[in-house]
């Protein structure tokens, strides 16, 4: 079987002259680097929002600003510019290459260049580093997804917040790795419970007798994506429970699909090798598309 992730798109050869913004400057993608002492590169110490360009729209993109600031301020780390200054650094860049439709923006802010090759904070004293890659994108998954399994968990707050966008993310990387070891796609995680939670890269949901379901939110990310697939259910009539579930309940589900910023939403086949529902495309998932598609067409 084919290789597939959640984020696998088409091929494109503008990617290799990408323009890359670089603290303040927009450079070649062979200029765009940083130093050895960065204190992402070195601890993973960051934060950094995704976003996608639907028609010359970046989808929802008050909520990705708030999401970013928010998760800048939760660690202490002062990005250096407004809201306001950051959708004009994000504009520039999609200008300088000339992008109008089907391109993804990642925006990554670390701490900055440390004095010294150690942990704490007081050592990053040269200001945040902040980079936009802007990459031409259309997703392209040949098929659903395969999920499996994994003893990787999505944890307490207290430890590392599973709502933040950190550039810390070798949890998620050790499920994947976990996961196709196994010989799925990408990895479902559990919470400290025992109760199905997320995906490594993506929010979860199952369809059972017409209804949507998903985590209560408590252990994964705060999807933009994932709360606008709340919303258009309740908006839509169709029943949506934010609610504990096992596995039991999951591989007896109707339908299952996952949600996020890159591919939207992408359906699954199987779990732990139990095929969901036909294994294909469902149609309460291929609504929720429609539904969605709309709602980025209109906002």
């Amino acid at each position: 079987m084919t290789e597939v992730t959640t984020h696998q798109a088409a091929e494109d050869a503008r990617n290799e002259d990408i323009l890359i913004y670089l603290n303040g400057q927009i450079v070649p993608k062979s200029q765009a680097v940083v130093s050895v002492y960065d204190s992402g590169f070195m601890l993973g110490d960051g934060v950094w929002e995704g976003l996608r360009l639907y028609d010359g729209k970046w989808a929802f993109l008050d909520e990705h600003m708030d999401r970013l600031f928010e998760a800048a301020k939760a660690i202490d780390l002062d990005i250096g510019l407004d809201q306001k200054s950051v959708i004009l650094a994000m504009l520039e860049t999609q200008k300088a290459n000339e992008m109008t439709t089907d391109a993804h923006a990642r925006l990554m802010v670390t701490r900055g260049i440390k004095t010294r090759p150690f942990q704490h904070p007081s050592l990053s004293q040269q200001g945040p580093t902040f980079v936009i890659i802007m990459e031409h994108s259309q997703p392209k998954i040949p098929r659903p997804i395969t999920l499996a399994t994994v003893p990787h968990l999505r944890g307490l707050p207290m430890t590392q917040d599973p709502k933040l966008n950190s550039h810390s993310k070798l949890n998620c990387i050790l499920a994947c790795i976990a996961a196709q070891k196994a010989g799925a796609d990408e990895a479902l995680m559990l919470d400290l419970h025992g109760f199905v939670n997320t995906t490594n890269a993506c929010n979860f949901f199952i369809v059972k007798k017409g209804a949507v379901w998903t985590s209560t939110g408590d252990y994964c990310m705060n999807g933009i994506t994932r709360q606008k697939v709340i919303d258009l259910c309740r908006a839509n009539d169709i029943p949506i429970f934010e609610r504990n579930f096992s596995l039991v309940d999951t591989y007896s589900a109707d339908e299952a699909f996952l949600t996020g910023t890159f591919g939207a939403q992408t359906p699954v086949s199987t779990i732990d090798g139990r095929v969901i529902g036909t294994g294909e495309l469902g149609p309460m998932t291929m609504r929720l598309r429609e539904l969605y598609k709309d709602l980025v067409d209109h906002s």
